[in-house]
């Protein structure tokens, strides 16, 4: 039975962006509140870890002295005049807000206490729902992620000599990311996202593959708005398991963002938690002895605190029932943890839909598979 470790505190989800910011860390405590309801820490391959904060070694993994010291700046209230160069703005979706960088450097640390665990052989899965920022670039914010701790997690494993398989099931492509290891076949990173042409950050086509010793690691799936659960699940086990089978990771590392759901406000692709869930089983299934997940988007609360819920059911192995515990829903309301049918797009979208979809497997079969000796063939 696999031991799993979920990484949190209450240190993670209190912070604010601002008081209309779509990112809202509450979500987090939610979604541990939701975990604990069901009984998940009475399971004997069930632990909670607190958090660490990241080192100043850590994230100058990724990230360049000059941008860790502005944060922490900004952080304090100083040097706001520099914030634009950094992209940083107070309307924006990176604001300043006073704790900004203790925030990030927790939600950090959090993702490398999961890699510790991973690396100590004290849980086959750790998870930190507060990670998955996986839009910081080097030198400055984007995407509200203000560090990268997917980028910085994976080279505390990949310095370990292990080599790392990064599968990012949010809504958004994974860019910087990618952008990180774009040069390596140490790292091979997979990317399922509403296409650029219709959703932030604009990136993460097919045609993007790595280059010099990355050539063929970097992998890019668009789909199309309107895209649920069936389509989404064959475009999946069409690229991830054979690419997974042939790279042969010695860990896993999984971006679990939710904003996919058919009511997150942000987002157009149209999942359900049980088609998330069955995503989240299937990578749990690929992942090698080392499974280290993290989060992500996700901005309907109802769709995250379920989602996750979910998700850390099945890195336990387990599945929960769909009433919702008694003491969750007096507090919050929440009665039924899994949706209820949707109703589909039309008939002509869902055709559109699966030609989109189709036409992004073929790319990523022509141009990818040749580098790890699989058919080109549908």
């Amino acid at each position: 039975m696999r031991k799993a470790a979920l990484v949190y505190g209450d240190v993670l989800s209190q912070h604010r962006l601002r008081e209309d910011h779509p990112m809202v860390p509450t979500r987090l405590r939610y979604a541990y509140e939701l975990i604990k309801a069901y009984g998940a820490f009475a399971l004997p391959n069930a632990l909670l870890v607190e958090p660490r904060q990241a080192s100043p070694e850590e994230l100058l993994l990724f990230h360049t002295p000059e941008y860790v010291e502005t944060v922490r700046a900004l952080s304090r209230g100083e040097r706001l005049e520099e914030a634009g160069r950094f992209n940083f703005s107070a309307q924006g979706d990176n604001p300043v807000y006073p704790g900004m960088y203790e925030a990030a450097v927790w939600s950090t640390g959090a993702s490398a206490k999961a890699a510790d665990l991973l690396l100590e052989g004290a849980a086959d899965v750790a998870c930190n729902f507060s990670g998955g920022l996986h839009h910081a670039m080097p030198a400055y914010a984007s995407g509200f992620c203000v560090f990268n701790d997917p980028v910085i997690a994976i080279k505390l494993l990949a310095n370990r000599g292990l080599k790392v398989a990064y599968v990012d099931i949010d809504c958004h492509h994974g860019d910087g990311v990618q952008y990180a290891f774009y040069d390596t076949d140490q790292v091979l990173t997979v990317s399922l996202h509403e296409s650029g042409r219709s959703l932030f950050p604009g990136t993460g086509f097919a045609e993007e593959t790595g280059t010099g010793r990355g050539r063929g690691y970097s992998v890019n799936v668009p789909l199309a708005p309107y895209t649920g659960d069936d389509v989404y699940l064959w475009a999946f086990r069409e690229v991830v398991p054979p690419l997974l089978n042939v790279f042969k990771p010695d860990v896993l590392v999984t971006q679990l963002g939710i904003d996919t759901h058919f009511k997150d406000p942000l987002t157009h692709l149209k999942l359900t938690v049980q088609g998330f869930g069955q995503v989240v089983e299937e990578l749990g299934e690929l992942a090698p002895g080392k499974w280290l997940a993290l989060g992500g988007g996700g901005y309907d609360i109802s769709a995250v605190t379920r989602g996750w819920t979910i998700a850390f059911g099945r890195m336990l192995g387990t599945t929960w029932p769909n009433e919702v515990p008694a003491s969750f829903q007096e507090r919050y309301g929440l009665k039924e943890l899994y949706d209820a049918a949707y109703v589909d797009p039309d008939l002509q979208h869902r055709a559109d839909v699966r030609r989109f979809a189709e036409q992004s497997v073929a790319a990523v079969r022509r141009l990818v598979f040749p580098f790890h000796g699989l058919s080109a063939m549908v």
